[in-house]
């Protein structure tokens, strides 16, 4: 039962931040936070990671429905199985991001992203994160990670 808390929390704290980020920032606008190595700014993704695919917004949105749904039908099968802890982690963590990026591609049609890491290498600063998509870098970790282990 924690693990589905665990995805329901995700959800429901990204759902709020992005809420929150939509409506306190212009499009545009830039604030420093965590000594300057944290910038919150608002951003529409349109495709995938880095704006991958973004000219083909429906097979987007099928492929990351698509991902959700077998994450959360192998989250299904394991979540009642003794043990695989860092499994049960990994997927809780997968599908609550997940969630919570394809709610936004299927209401919004993009997924709001608002914050980015300060970098010396101009790459690694333009880009643009969610809450939802660290989870899902995680999670897909400790799948990775847990996946062989019992």
């Amino acid at each position: 039962m924690i693990y589905i808390l665990i995805a329901v929390a995700i959800f429901g704290l990204d759902f709020f931040l992005k809420r929150h980020m939509d409506k306190k920032l212009e499009k545009g606008q830039e604030i420093e936070i965590l000594k300057k190595r944290v910038v919150l700014r608002k951003y529409y993704n349109r495709g995938v990671i880095l704006d991958s695919f973004e000219k083909w917004p429906r097979l987007v949105q099928a492929l990351s429905g698509f991902v959700l749904l077998a994450a959360s039908l192998l989250f299904l099968v394991i979540l009642p199985k003794e043990g695989r802890k860092g499994m049960k982690l990994g997927l809780a963590l997968l599908v609550g991001g997940g969630a919570g990026n394809f709610f936004d591609r299927l209401k919004r049609g993009h997924v709001i992203d608002y914050f980015s890491f300060r970098s010396r290498f101009s790459r690694i600063s333009r880009v643009v994160f969610n809450l939802s998509d660290l989870f899902i870098f995680l999670g897909a970790f400790l799948v990775l990670v847990f996946q062989k282990r019992k």
